[in-house]
């Protein structure tokens, strides 16, 4: 069995700007092109050994949930998974529920957490990392741009897992 802390979230051209230091008198300036590129990111954190699955795709919908569903299932593929995710209306979808019904879907067990309660997914403090060290106060030209930072995250991600128990809060 592997128990995966589960979420999307997406990284957008246009990302919040974060607290930052400035020399007095030289206020800092993140110009914006005024275009929305954004990237959508579904991940998957096993709480105990903090090995991550991404999965990149286009827009967070139901059909691309199915997708990183069968991505879990073949990297998890000889073992029971059991998904803590949150209320979103793709994970309660139709295509979803029927997924779940078949054969292959017998490989899963969703834990639904109760509605409005990120500090309970271990995963929403993986996203704020990406979001506070990749991407907060940084101008994205395009979604390519993105992608790349995006990339350099991951990469960094899936060679540390004890940071990423560290950071999620789940470290012995």
């Amino acid at each position: 069995m592997v128990l995966l802390s589960v979420d999307e979230t997406h990284v957008r051209a246009y990302q919040a700007l974060r607290t930052t230091w400035a020399e007095v008198g030289n206020q800092k300036q993140v110009p914006s092109y005024g275009h929305h590129a954004h990237v959508s990111i579904f991940g998957a954190v096993d709480v105990q050994q903090g090995d991550v699955v991404f999965h990149r795709a286009s827009s967070a919908n139901a059909e691309t949930f199915l997708d990183f569903l069968c991505l879990l299932k073949e990297k998890y593929a000889d073992r029971f998974i059991v998904l803590v995710l949150d209320n979103a209306r793709i994970h309660h979808a139709n295509m979803v529920q029927a997924f779940l019904q078949r054969e292959e879907g017998g490989a899963f067990h969703f834990i639904f957490l109760p509605p409005y309660s990120p500090h309970l997914n271990p995963i929403e403090r993986l996203w704020k990392w990406l979001k506070d060290d990749v991407i907060a106060n940084v101008l994205h030209k395009d979604q390519n741009d993105i992608a790349q930072s995006i990339a350099r995250f991951e990469q960094y991600v899936l060679q540390h897992p004890e940071e990423v128990l560290r950071r999620i809060g789940c470290a012995a």
